[in-house]
């Protein structure tokens, strides 16, 4: 009876695992069976490379998207990862435990908050806090900078959550060594601990990227959406999940499989990141 439980459980992880699999399988041969023939009907260079979007005019130029994107996730992992690996560490080593029992379900509380509810918190703090802050320059307060902050905020549940993970899974042992050998707490947390959980936190900051590359509604509330190549941090920008999202309900024909060419795009770019992390996290293991 127990290695049939055992058998049956063990069909049962295969086919989860296989499904998972299928799962992926699907959405790229969607992705690239509906977006590639697109890509080859603009022209890869005109398509990738192109500074202008006017579907009206039949110019289909992303470059102004991946852009966005780019500065966008780069500078919410500039606001989101120092904080976060810093509370993670704060959390996990330095924490009163009555603080922590308030302090831990409130970070948890914050990965359950809608998007949408993250974007009206930028129209109505971020956007007038960046436009008061910045009002010599004439401002609207919706732009790059707001929504780097927003989704710099956006990301710390993640962050925090699989960092203090990773630092509390860091054996006692290396923590008591750093201070035998007369280092302080503070020392042997920073330079024996932290160093030993790189690994986790380089997870953690990998899955925030994910999830600030991905992210649409908020910054479709905050960014200003305008498909032109970025100006400034003040500027308005349109990413490439806002611009799939404001076009593809009304798109047809040739602006539909633009739209979802661009999904295959996002898609790639988010592969190619997260296959760096994993070199640099194999060169930093060795």
């Amino acid at each position: 009876m127990n290695n049939f439980k055992e058998r049956a459980m063990k069909l049962v992880f295969i086919l989860c695992a296989c499904t998972s699999i299928l799962a992926v399988a699907l959405i790229c041969v969607f992705l690239f069976a509906n977006g590639l023939p697109a890509i080859g009907e603009i022209g890869v260079a005109d398509f990738l490379l192109g500074q202008t979007w006017k579907p009206g005019n039949n110019i289909y130029g992303i470059l102004p998207m991946i852009l966005g994107s780019i500065y966008v996730t780069a500078g919410a992992i500039l606001f989101g990862v120092p904080i976060g690996v810093l509370t993670a560490v704060f959390m996990a080593k330095f924490c009163p435990k009555k603080l922590y029992k308030v302090l831990k379900p409130a970070i948890e509380l914050l990965a359950g908050i809608p998007s949408v509810v993250y974007g009206f918190f930028g129209i109505v703090v971020l956007v007038p806090l960046v436009r008061d802050l910045f009002e010599k320059y004439d401002v609207s307060g919706k732009g790059m900078l707001t929504a780097s902050l927003l989704l710099g905020l956006m990301i710390l549940p993640t962050i925090v959550g699989v960092s203090e993970s990773a630092i509390r899974a860091v054996p006692e042992n290396y923590y008591e060594g750093g201070l035998a050998l007369g280092a302080s707490h503070e020392k042997s947390v920073f330079t024996v601990t932290l160093p030993a959980a790189k690994s986790g936190i380089l997870a953690g900051v990998i899955l925030g990227v994910g999830r600030a590359i991905g992210e649409t509604m908020a910054v479709i509330m905050v960014a200003g959406n305008q498909p032109r190549m970025p100006k400034g941090i003040l500027e308005g920008v349109r990413t490439m999940t806002a611009n799939i999202v404001l076009e593809m309900g009304y798109a047809a024909d040739l602006h539909r499989e633009a739209l979802i060419a661009t999904g295959v795009v996002l898609f790639v770019f988010i592969l190619l990141i997260n296959l760096l992390f994993s070199a640099i996290k194999k060169r930093s293991d060795k």
